[in-house]
């Protein structure tokens, strides 16, 4: 239940805090007071998006504080499934920047707005004018029936299968599009590969071919060279060698002088030496060469192949062109793969369909089961709250398709009359009707959701006299298993609360702001006097106002 609220710098409230107890609360007040301004603050603290027109003082923020005792509801559940720390004394507070954002705290713990709407969801139910009409919603009379026939876990694990089944629909037919589009690339990826793969890329050696090709495609060119290298290097008389030899040999006479010689001779010995060994790797690599036509021509074709290919993939590497050949051939194995998982995901969306059908099934035979159970209780109510000879008809179908409820289809047909044809509820029930169907359809709902806070903005609208006073009574007896907060315009009801609050304006300081004002035994006399007279309060208004009151 609601402890406290605190309102800052919202619409017409300056600083406000309202303390509330457990029972009946009456809230009434001029129309245009503000009653609906506590309203929309109490729709903040339950997850309602922000608005910073509402914001009174655009220069400073709007804090909304509710105060909530919640040790009797086991709601700790909820607490954990919204990752927050579990306390039977919980503070909720909203906050509105001049810039329009908002922040949202509970006990202190930042939370966002979807956390703040399904902590709210168990929190308080905010009954508002415009959702008089909402039992001729079927969304609505489901939940009515869902809670008579103790479906929610139910439904719940239904929830949690479509999420799963449109989950595995959605995969499954991007995976048939992605089949589709695949097969259009599988012929192609498949001839590209193909030929990536007779290339027999991994025992290709680029270089190691291309040095062959220059050797095979120059033997001619080569072996002269080498020939003549050969003659400069060994010629008896003007040959490299020799003629080195020779120098040695000479400065080897003085090398033994002084140590410049003794260098020289040395670095002439090293020259002897080097031009050896040049000598015997030209002489084996001239061994090596021969012209050889048919392997020049093998190799060049595999240096074509290569060539065509690079160009082909634009790529300049052997090993880019390996890279591709492995994604060519991942492709078509995921190609090839998929008809494996699309099957695999048709049997699970079966058994899924199957799971769904079941319980959708059991939810209709469940909700047709208590269907009778709610119209003996509602009819309680709705003969003290002079409809009598009101009926029901509750007329199943049902869809294809799963929707987030099931598969029914629930058309709910009503008369107030005895004699006359039933009609839909949305279209023949009066505004009065509606009032009193609903308050009877809370208080039928009140015994079966454990709900801490429940506010009725006005739903007395269309009734008076002997009917407003039942309404009171049939709320005085819903505020004894929760919390019930009435704002209303019927002194018949204003008169049945356990406590009192007026919401009225009045101008401080040249401008108008909102209050609030608790009352006394005595106050409370002359407010529902007025209720019933109007501003100039007659005795006789007074009069009626102390017997309602007793």
């Amino acid at each position: 239940m609601i402890l406290s609220l605190s309102i800052k710098n919202y619409a017409l409230i300056e600083d406000i805090r309202v303390d509330l107890d457990n029972g009946l609360t009456i809230i009434t007040g001029e129309t245009g007071a503000g009653k609906s301004i506590l309203l929309g603050a109490l729709s903040l603290l339950m997850g309602k998006r922000a608005d910073s027109s509402s914001v009174k003082n655009a220069s400073i923020k709007c804090i909304i504080e509710g105060e909530f005792s919640l040790k009797n509801y086991n709601l700790s559940g909820v607490f954990s499934d919204n990752d927050l720390d579990y306390d039977a004394h919980t503070i909720i507070r909203r906050e509105i920047l001049p810039s329009g954002k908002s922040r949202a705290f509970v006990n202190d713990t930042p939370v966002s707005l979807n956390q703040l709407q399904s902590l709210g969801e168990h929190l308080v139910d905010i009954h508002s004018q415009n959702e008089t009409r909402s039992f001729a919603s079927e969304e609505f009379q489901f939940e009515v029936l869902d809670a008579l026939a103790g479906n929610f876990p139910i439904l719940n694990d239904y929830g949690n299968l479509l999420s799963e089944y449109n989950s595995v629909s959605k995969e499954l037919q991007m995976q048939t599009e992605l089949k589709n589009e695949a097969l259009k690339e599988l012929d192609y990826n498949s001839f590209l590969q193909s030929e990536l793969a007779e290339a027999n890329l991994t025992k290709l050696n680029q270089e190691e071919l291309e040095a062959i090709f220059n050797t095979l495609d120059n033997a001619e060119t080569i072996e002269e060279s080498f020939a003549s290298l050969m003659q400069l290097f060994s010629h008896e008389e003007i040959g490299t060698i020799e003629t080195a030899k020779e120098a040695r040999g000479v400065i080897g006479k003085i090398s033994n002088f002084t140590d410049a010689y003794k260098e020289i001779h040395e670095r002439l010995n090293s020259i002897v030496i080097e031009l050896e060994d040049i000598f015997d790797a030209v002489e084996r690599a001239s061994l090596k060469v021969e012209a050889d036509p048919n392997e020049l021509a093998t190799v060049n074709e595999r240096l074509q192949i290569l060539y065509k290919l690079q160009q082909k993939h634009n790529v300049n590497t052997v090993e880019e062109l390996i890279i591709i050949e492995n994604e060519l051939s991942s492709k078509i194995s995921t190609t090839l793969h998929l008809d494996t998982i699309i099957e695999a995901m048709i049997i699970e969306k079966k058994l899924l369909f199957n799971k769904l059908e079941n319980i959708a099934e059991k939810l209709h035979k469940k909700r047709k089961s208590a269907v009778p159970q709610f119209l003996q209780k509602i009819k309680v109510y709705l003969d003290m709250l002079g409809l009598p000879n009101a009926k029901f008809d509750f007329v199943f179908s049902k869809v294809d398709s799963f929707k987030k409820n099931g598969t029914d289809v629930l058309q709910v047909n009503f008369t107030a009359n005895k004699g006359s044809s039933l009609g839909p509820l949305k279209k023949v029930a009066s505004g009065g009707e509606m009032s009193r169907i609903m308050l009877s359809v809370k208080a039928v709902l009140a015994k079966y959701r454990k709900l801490p806070t429940l506010v009725f903005d006005e739903i007395d609208t269309g009734v008076s006299g002997e009917v407003a006073l039942k309404m009171a009574t049939i709320m005085g007896g819903m505020s004894k298993e929760m919390q019930l907060i009435s704002i209303t315009h019927l002194p018949q009801i204003a008169s049945k609360g356990a406590q009192h609050i007026k919401v009225f304006k009045e101008d401080v300081n040249n401008k108008t702001i909102t209050q609030m004002q608790r009352l006394t035994d005595e106050e409370r006399i002359v407010e529902i006097a007025q209720m019933i007279s109007g501003n100039k309060i007659t005795d006789t208004a007074l009069a009626n106002a102390r017997e309602l009151l007793n």
